[in-house]
């Protein structure tokens, strides 16, 4: 709308100067009026060209409510229950059984997925982008259901459950720290609502985020903005790390959690992040291979297949894959250092 009535008004201008510019070479009227014309063109053209802009404000506007509306408008995710059998020989922690998922009917992404989890094991899942790392996580907190095959906590199906149960026994630390406008406390005490003050003091001191906030001039009580930008990355980072150790679920994810921070407060989050794995479940989604050498089992993916399983040292003798994801990180520090 704008571009076109902007084009309406400057040819409205020149129109206007080259008929008064001739009207003028015939004495028909003076240089001063063909002047006040023009002045008066570009009055005219003013209002029309705000209501061109207010128009495209609510175009836009009228897009974007649209989209909110669909979302409200999407129907509630009842609770079927499935009747998948219980295994009661499979005592892991969580079984992967032959999984097969695909985002776009026959492109097949995961197929036939194996994978068993023992109670307190670090898994740590690493391969290229797009090898369905990510996935894996997705299809174990149910954003998705399998096409085939199983995924089964403690010898039952999760498909047998209610996804709020599920996802009740985990909590997850995300590259991108989410916070709220808020008190530090109160961002805390999300992870369990029922938690005492000195909880969420001792889940800060676990998480090495007390000291920090101790520092600041209101402590717990400093209030959060709308990014939470009035505290560092590595600190945001901690709080959310803070957060689940309140929360005290099963299973933890880590999704490439110390990636967007400097060496410093890496280690600060790692040996966070470390303590609280201790005891529990986790699966780390890693980037950076040095982040998961202490894994109990590493799990090499790519396009959607696991290639190789082991431990760092294990993985490191077969020089296969992973050994190639490895070097080529130090390769890259190599180039870019010169």
């Amino acid at each position: 709308m704008f571009p076109m009535m902007n084009l309406i008004k400057n040819l409205d201008y020149v129109f206007v100067a080259v008929i008064g510019g001739i009207q003028v070479t015939q004495g028909a009227v003076t240089l001063g009026n063909v002047q006040a014309f023009l002045q008066y063109t570009n009055m005219f053209s003013q209002p029309i060209t705000r209501l061109a802009n207010l128009t495209n404000t609510i175009q836009s506007t009228i897009a974007s409510a649209e989209r909110i509306f669909e979302i409200f408008d999407e129907p509630e995710m009842d609770f079927e229950p499935g009747h998948f059998p219980i295994v009661k020989s499979d005592k892991n922690e969580v079984t992967f059984d032959k999984v097969d998922f695909s985002y776009v009917p026959d492109q097949s992404l995961i197929q036939s997925f194996n994978l068993n989890v023992f109670p307190g094991q670090k898994i740590a899942i690493v391969g290229p982008t797009g090898a369905g790392k990510s996935t894996i996580i997705n299809l174990l907190e149910r954003f998705y259901e399998v096409n085939d095959g199983a995924i089964r906590m403690k010898g039952e199906d999760i498909r047998n459950k209610p996804r709020s149960e599920i996802r009740k026994r985990m909590a997850m630390v995300l590259q991108e720290s989410w916070l709220f406008n808020g008190t530090i406390f109160d961002n805390i005490k999300y992870g369990r609502f029922s938690a005492t003050k000195d909880e969420v003091i001792e889940a800060a001191k676990a998480a090495h985020a007390d000291l920090f906030i101790r520092e600041l001039p209101d402590g717990y009580d400093t209030i959060l903005n709308e990014d939470a930008t009035n505290i560092s990355q590595g600190q945001r980072q901690l709080l959310t790390i803070a957060r689940v150790f309140l929360a005290d679920p099963e299973i933890i994810i880590l999704d490439e959690a110390t990636s967007s921070v400097d060496t410093r407060t890496e280690k600060l989050i790692q040996a966070a992040m470390d303590k609280l794995a201790e005891q529990r479940t986790s699966f780390v989604v890693a980037h950076r291979l040095s982040t998961i050498k202490n894994a109990d089992k590493i799990v090499v993916m790519n396009q959607g297949q696991i290639v190789e399983t082991g431990n760092h040292e294990q993985l490191m003798a077969k020089n296969g894959f992973y050994a190639n994801l490895y070097n080529a990180q130090f390769i890259g520090n190599t180039l870019l250092s010169h």
